[in-house]
C-alpha cells in the first residue's frame, strides 16, 4: 500500500513527536509498504492556530491511506483517513491558563476554544479508524470531544539498542527544558537527597538559562550535571549506567522515557499527575509514584540511593513489563488487518 504518514511541527523543534513520525514511517515500510512522512510547519499560538488546521484542509494528497497524528494534522482530506492521535492542542483544552499557554479564561479564549473543539471533532469523525497513543489520549478524547479512541502502544526509539548496566550513584532524566516537562521539579529536588547520589539532566529547552540560576541559589552544583544535547550512544550509556531515571512531567501523552528507561531494567520516579507515565510505573514494582513536590521527588530518589538492590529488583520487572512491545501488530492494525 501506498501510506502518506500526516503531522505537523513547530520549525526547529524535534521531540518526541517528530521521533515518533519518522518510526512509523520506518516500520510502515519495513512490513512493505510505501510509505512517506508529510510535514506543514505548524505554529501553536492561539492567533494563527486556525490558519494551521485550514493550511492541512487544502493540501491533496495521493495514496491509499493516511495516518493522521497530532494537531492539526488530522485535519486532512482523504477518503481513508485514520488517526493515530498523538495529541490535540492541548494548551486549548486540558492545559488553559496554564503558565506555558496563551490560552486563558478570558472570553476571546473561552471562544477560541469552543470554536476548535467544534472544528476538532468534526474532523476527527471523518476518520475511518480513531486510535490514540495512550489511555491518557483517550480518555481527553472522550472527555472532551465525546469521540472513542484505541490506545495503540508502540516502542520507544532506541528500543533495541537499549539495554542493562550497573547501578551507577547518578539519576538520570532525558527531557526538554520545557514547563509542560517541569526540570525544575527535579533539580530542585535534589536540595532534599543528601545521599551521594547525582541527577544527570539531558536536553535543551528555554529554562536552561532560569535552571542554572536555580542550581546556583540551591548549592547543589556539584550534584546536578545539565548535560545538554546527548547523542544515541550517549544516551543509551547514561540510561544503562543510572541508579534510576525521574521523569514528573505534567500530564504527559505517552511518555517515551519511560518506555526507555524499563527497556534499560531501569525503575522510574514519577509523580501522581505525570499522565501516561503512570500507565507502566506501579508504585512499589516498577519505580516511585509521590507528590509532584520537590521534597517528594527528593524522598524518593533517597529510597532509592539507599537500596541499590532494592532499585535493581525494580528495574528487572521493568524491563519485562516492556518485553512485548512491538510494530508489527500496531502497523496491522492501523491498516486495518
Amino acid at each position: 500500500m501506498d501510506v502518506c504518514v500526516c503531522g505537523a511541527q513547530a520549525p526547529f523543534v524535534h521531540g518526541g513527536a517528530e521521533l515518533h513520525m519518522d518510526n512509523l514511517v520506518r516500520a510502515l515500510r519495513d512490513a512493505g509498504h510505501r510509505a512517506e512522512l508529510v510535514r506543514l510547519p505548524t505554529a501553536w499560538d492561539k492567533v494563527r492556530v486556525f490558519e494551521a488546521a485550514l493550511a492541512w484542509r487544502l493540501v491533496p494528497i495521493d495514496a491509499d491511506v493516511v495516518i493522521a497524528t497530532n494537531f492539526p494534522s488530522y485535519f486532512v482530506r482523504h477518503p481513508r483517513k485514520v488517526v493515530w492521535l498523538f495529541h490535540q492542542h492541548r494548551i486549548a483544552y486540558d492545559a488553559v491558563d496554564a503558565p506555558w499557554s496563551d490560552f486563558g479564561l478570558d472570553d476571546d479564549s473561552l471562544e477560541a476554544q469552543r470554536l476548535l473543539t467544534e472544528w476538532d471533532t468534526r474532523a476527527l469523525r471523518e476518520a475511518e479508524a480513531l486510535f490514540t497513543t495512550s489511555g491518557v489520549v483517550a480518555d481527553r478524547l472522550a472527555r472532551f470531544n465525546g469521540l472513542d479512541g484505541e490506545p495503540l502502544y508502540h516502542p520507544p526509539p532506541l528500543f533495541e539498542s537499549l539495554h542493562p548496566g550497573g547501578t551507577g550513584d547518578y539519576v538520570f532524566c532525558p527531557t526538554r527544558l520545557e514547563g509542560n516537562k517541569r526540570p525544575a521539579l527535579l533539580t530542585e529536588a535534589m536540595a532534599y537527597v543528601h545521599a551521594p547520589t547525582r541527577l544527570v539532566l539531558a536536553g535543551r529547552g528555554t529554562l536552561e538559562n532560569e535552571l542554572r540560576a536555580r542550581i546556583d541559589a540551591l548549592a547543589v552544583a556539584d550534584r546536578v550535571q545539565l548535560a545538554g544535547f546527548v547523542t544515541d550512544e550517549r544516551l543509551v550509556d547514561l540510561y544503562a549506567g543510572a541508579l534510576a531515571v525521574v521523569y514528573a512531567p505534567f500530564d504527559e501523552d505517552y511518555g517515551y522515557v519511560t518506555l526507555q528507561a524499563f527497556r534499560a531494567g531501569k525503575p522510574v520516579i514519577t509523580t501522581h499527575d505525570a499522565g501516561g507515565v503512570l500507565e507502566w510505573v506501579e508504585d512499589g514494582v516498577t519505580g516511585f509514584v509521590t507528590d509532584p513536590t520537590p521534597e517528594g521527588i527528593g524522598t524518593a530518589i533517597e529510597r532509592m540511593a539507599a537500596d541499590p538492590a532494592l532499585a535493581s529488583r525494580m528495574g528487572e520487572k521493568a524491563r519485562a513489563r516492556v518485553a512485548d512491545l512491538s510494530w508489527e501488530p500496531v502497523v496491522a492494525r492501523l491498516l486495518g488487518r
